[in-house]
């Protein structure tokens, strides 16, 4: 059986499909000047023999802590490290990442066809469904359907026939694909 539709998610609560723009993370910090002490003059120093009820002086050390370095993209992954998922469309890969880190893949892939192009961005996967049946071509089945723009998804498809703008990954890709990645996770589609 060849799945070749692509088409249809809900865009989940009325709203439409959220693209995502190319952010950048900053971090703010702020430490705060280490507190100072003066040593003791030599008559403040307490002699052996003496019981003075005086506390002997005190340093104190202020602390701060480092901000978390922004995850670095593993080499040979052309996608920005804050994604979940990337795909290269001119390579015919896909991957799901974890911190910038490869969780899984490279794995085959295939895009749409010439007139049905798929499209190059970073977006938010806005509707997930096990089995979503494509209302544009004849209820196709889209098995694993990960929504991430106007129509456009991950989900089980052939790796020989391209598509009408889907991502098609083999039955054990999409079901990975579909099991590890949540509505509002970004992906990351390059050429």
């Amino acid at each position: 059986m060849v799945l070749a539709a692509c088409s249809g998610g809900t865009t989940g609560g009325g709203g439409a499909p959220l693209a995502v723009g190319n952010v950048a993370a900053s971090a703010t910090t702020s430490a705060s000047a280490p507190s100072s002490t003066t040593a003791p003059s030599s008559s403040e120093t307490p002699t052996p023999s003496s019981s003075s009820s005086k506390p002997a002086p005190t340093t104190s050390k202020t602390t701060t802590s480092k901000p978390k370095p922004p995850p670095q993209a593993d080499p040979g992954v052309p996608c920005a490290a804050t994604v979940k998922a990337c795909v290269d469309l001119s390579a015919h890969k896909a991957w799901l990442l974890e911190d910038g880190k490869v969780s899984y893949g490279p794995v085959a892939m295939l895009p749409g066809r010439t007139g049905y192009e798929t499209s190059v961005g970073t977006f938010k996967i806005y509707s997930k469904e096990k089995m979503h049946l494509s209302k544009e071509f004849d209820n196709a089945p889209m098995p694993n359907s990960l929504f991430f723009y106007n129509g456009e998804a991950f989900h089980t498809g052939s790796l020989s026939v391209y598509s009408h703008g889907c991502i098609h990954l083999s039955a054990a890709s999409s079901q990975k694909f579909y099991n590890t990645l949540s509505v509002g996770d970004k992906v990351q589609i390059v050429p």
